[in-house]
């Protein structure tokens, strides 16, 4: 196999005293060690602008026509869940003082961050996982493929305290 080209290319470089923080997490976004890490990191008095994606988990096996989802035709579950997950996530960034706006992003983390990257030029990465043995993004190399492909820096976090079941 080919290693994947670098893609900092694909996201633009703003040249300005704003720091900007792409963090990427699925069931592990409420975790606490995450919120601790964007704690420190949007610490220091230097402005500071966070997007979190919550790549959504599609309901493959439970597709429903429109008429009978009520949601577009997806089924909804994994999408409705997300996005309260999400929801909680920006609440407690905001009454921590933390400048966060955050949407549902492609079930691919790589191809969520990507497109992200296309609109939002970040300095940083932070992906946050379950532990190895239940995850299903690290089981895929995502954090190494993503430093290889965005020539950023990535952090890690373990997040340990999020429900059990989804990737990430």
């Amino acid at each position: 196999m080919r290693p994947s080209p670098r893609l900092a290319s694909v996201h633009p470089r703003v040249v300005d005293d704003v720091r900007r923080v792409l963090v990427v997490a699925n069931e592990t976004v409420g975790g606490e060690l995450l919120h601790e890490l964007l704690v420190a990191v949007t610490g220091g008095g230097r402005e500071t602008r966070v997007l979190v994606l919550v790549p959504a988990l599609h309901d493959r096996l439970l597709q429903l026509p429109p008429h009978l989802s009520g949601q577009g035709g997806n089924g909804g579950a994994g999408a409705r869940a997300a996005t309260a997950r999400l929801e909680a996530c920006l609440a407690q960034l905001d009454a921590e003082g933390i400048e966060a706006t955050g949407r549902l992003a492609d079930v691919d983390p790589m191809l969520a961050m990507t497109q992200a990257l296309r609109e939002f030029p970040a300095d940083q990465v932070i992906i946050a996982t379950h532990p190895v043995h239940r995850s299903n993004w690290l089981a895929h190399d995502l954090v190494a493929r993503a430093d290889r492909a965005f020539g950023l820096p990535i952090a890690h976090v373990v997040v340990d305290d999020a429900p059990v079941g989804a990737p990430g």
